[in-house]
């Protein structure tokens, strides 16, 4: 086996996060994966992989080679496909993750007029509100708000946004409307789960005032259209982005509370840290269809910020 076989079972058992999930995928037996997952140690001297029985993780230096292994199988597929396919092919899969609200608003609208007119293209979206690590999720495009702090990773912003409190016209009519942070502490709060956390620490800064207030959770949910839709029903006040419930708002179904102040859910309370934002892996050639996509979704935000002018 050569180094390039080496490198494609690799990615495969990261993908998989299993051994002999690697074994059945490349069709050889589990012993075999595990012989060569040990040569390929032996050779380089450092440990790639943390392994427990139900646990696969890289090591610092499986880091290292993993996003290796990734750019070079990149680069050889996408030589194999302008051999076989040409020069100006785009055919194969986009993976891309968005936020839930965001994702079937703007951004599936997006992917099917760009697939119109590149039928070739199969997207696939994944509709999340949490971002795993980048570089090891075989994602090839990530929107979100705010930062990821991930130095292998490009980020470029698709629109302004801002943290906003908002609740129904009837909610505020029956509980009253809070005149300052600390009036939240008397209010049911729409709360957004990440990673297991509640998000239950809402910060706001008025000039160079900074202050967190512990808001009392009414409902919780990783789904941020799940807690939207409990605001639309008049459970609580949430805080979300404005491009997520700017039509609500507009058309009365939604009234935003605090204006006066900047918001977050971290300490970085700053308009930039909450503009939605893609992101995509460093890589020195990225494939066609890649490129293509991300020219048509910067063309296609560009035209949405013009409208709201």
């Amino acid at each position: 086996m050569g180094k390039f076989s080496d490198m494609q079972m690799f990615a495969v058992i990261v993908k998989l996060q299993s051994m002999a999930g690697a074994a059945r995928e490349l069709g050889v037996s589990p012993a075999s994966i595990t012989t060569r997952l040990k040569t390929l140690e032996d050779r380089y001297g450092v440990k790639l992989l943390n392994r427990t029985t139900r646990h696969i993780s890289l090591t610092d230096s499986g880091e290292i080679y993993y996003r290796s292994c990734l750019d070079i199988l990149d680069s050889v597929y996408e030589v194999e496909n302008l051999i076989t396919k040409g020069v100006r092919s785009s055919q194969g899969p986009i993976k891309i993750i968005a936020p839930k609200d965001i994702g079937k608003r703007l951004i599936l609208p997006i992917i099917t007029n760009f697939t119109a007119k590149y039928p070739e293209v199969t997207p696939h979206l994944y509709l999340n509100d949490h971002v795993h690590n980048v570089t090891e999720s075989g994602v090839d495009i990530v929107i979100r708000y705010g930062e990821l702090d991930d130095v292998n990773i490009i980020g470029r912003r698709l629109g302004e946004s801002e943290r906003v409190l908002c609740a129904s016209p009837q909610y505020l009519k029956q509980q009253g409307v809070p005149n300052t942070p600390n009036d939240l502490k008397d209010h049911a709060a729409l709360v957004m789960l990440s990673s297991q956390q509640e998000l239950k620490t809402w910060y706001f800064r008025k000039g160079a005032k900074l202050q967190s207030v512990v808001v009392n959770p009414k409902y919780l949910s990783d789904d941020g259209e799940i807690i939207k839709q409990l605001a639309l029903s008049g459970y609580g006040i949430v805080m979300k982005s404005r491009l997520d419930i700017q039509s609500d708002v507009e058309q009365g179904r939604l009234c935003t509370v605090l204006d006066d102040y900047v918001k977050n859910f971290s300490s970085a309370t700053t308009e930039s840290s909450t503009d939605l934002k893609v992101y995509y892996l460093d890589k020195r050639h990225q494939p066609k269809r890649i490129r293509l996509f991300l020219d048509f979704l910067y063309e296609a935000f560009a035209e949405h910020e013009k409208e709201k002018v």
